[in-house]
């Protein structure tokens, strides 16, 4: 499913326009991501939490060299899906 379909399903089931539902959609997702962007978890009650977890450095080696390399610190994003979706999705 696409950024286009939720659109689309948000149109159709709501009787927006088209264009309201696709400034609502830009709407949600730019609060979402300027949220994890801080470090903040966010959680959909019913969905899930997205947390953003911080990975150190570390050592790995380049598979075609078998040089080894350090692999920079970065941060990651990590989804838990909630009892609810996980049962809906395994019936």
């Amino acid at each position: 499913m696409t950024k286009a379909d939720i659109v689309e399903k948000i149109h159709t089931n709501t009787g927006m326009t088209q264009k309201e539902s696709a400034e609502m959609v830009e709407a949600v997702f730019s609060i979402m991501k300027s949220t994890l962007e801080t470090g903040e978890t966010l959680k959909i009650s019913g969905f899930g939490s997205f947390v953003v977890k911080q990975k150190n450095d570390r050592r790995g080696r380049n598979p075609q060299t078998g040089e080894a390399i350090t692999i920079e610190a970065r941060r990651i994003l990590t989804f838990k899906p909630s009892t609810v979706l996980r049962d809906a999705i395994n019936k």
